[in-house]
């Protein structure tokens, strides 16, 4: 029996063209360029996107995003991944209070450079850490992502009370010296962060795709953001991140991303659990 060979003249699945089209027409009209990012992933949010918008189709879809640039804020909200959690991982972030920050502690002003901070959970989570530590005062927190709509609900620090629970036992875990209710009230049928817990923090868009290194920082946080990436994305990722660490600064990534391990030893000394540091050379 002879063995079928594939046809490899086959066409393309049509939504798959129909995302590239999408990819493409978003970064002519607008200058957002998610070329990089992993296509399965990225083809989920475009559909739901459509679905959302009652569009028919991606071809559909494109053609309103081109014609009513109002609805630009819904897109980059809707292709952004928000997810995230208050002391995720806890491990990680007793690690951040027992080891690192006390390294980064002599520097007089410490820089925080949190990028993909999506609903910004995880700078809150940072911000306790530095209080709780007495580094608030001389610390700085830039929490940037590529989404004006996912910044504007960071900013309102209002998360759901069904997380309550969880946000609290990562915080004992991770270290926590107080109750992490001393650092939240309810209201409106959530949680709302203390808005002094704010005062270290300046929220900004950058795109990890096309700017370049946004501040000098002793600290850089991008966790779950590289498994959307694709390998080019990451390594363009990985040298802006070493451009904008001092020497002897910290880099840490999510636990289950994948880099190129020889990429990542060219400016990192890995040092487990997503954390790296950058080398003097």
């Amino acid at each position: 029996m002879t063995e079928a060979v594939p046809d490899d003249t086959a066409p393309p699945d049509a939504e798959d063209v129909e995302v590239e089209l999408f990819i493409e027409a978003l970064r002519r009209a607008h200058g957002y360029d998610y070329s990089g990012y992993l296509r399965a992933s990225f083809k989920r949010r475009l559909q739901a996107l459509a679905a959302r918008k009652q569009a028919p189709d991606i071809s559909s879809l494109i053609g309103r995003m081109l014609r009513d640039p109002a609805m630009l804020p819904e897109i980059i909200s809707g292709l952004s991944v928000p997810h995230s959690g208050m002391f995720r991982d806890p491990g990680v972030f007793a690690r951040l209070r027992g080891e690192v920050l006390p390294a980064l502690a002599s520097h007089p002003r410490l820089t925080v450079w949190h990028a993909g901070c999506a609903g910004g959970e995880e700078a809150y989570s940072l911000a306790i850490v530095l209080h709780e530590l007495g580094l608030m005062r001389r610390s700085r927190i830039y929490a940037t992502d590529i989404s004006d709509g996912i910044l504007a609900l960071a900013r309102e620090g209002i998360y759901p009370l069904r997380e309550a629970r969880q946000y609290a036992e990562n915080y004992l875990a991770a270290g926590g010296t107080a109750s992490f209710s001393d650092y939240m009230h309810a209201q409106y049928g959530g949680i709302k962060m203390h808005d002094w817990l704010r005062a270290p923090m300046t929220f900004a868009t950058h795109n990890l795709t096309a700017d370049g290194v946004f501040v000098e920082a002793q600290l850089v946080l991008c966790r779950n953001v590289f498994i959307y990436f694709d390998a080019a994305l990451r390594r363009r990722a990985l040298q802006l991140f070493a451009d904008s660490l001092v020497r002897g600064g910290y880099l840490l990534l999510g636990l289950r991303e994948a880099v190129d391990r020889e990429l990542v030893t060219r400016w990192f000394e890995p040092l487990g659990d997503g954390l790296y540091r950058r080398l003097s050379s």
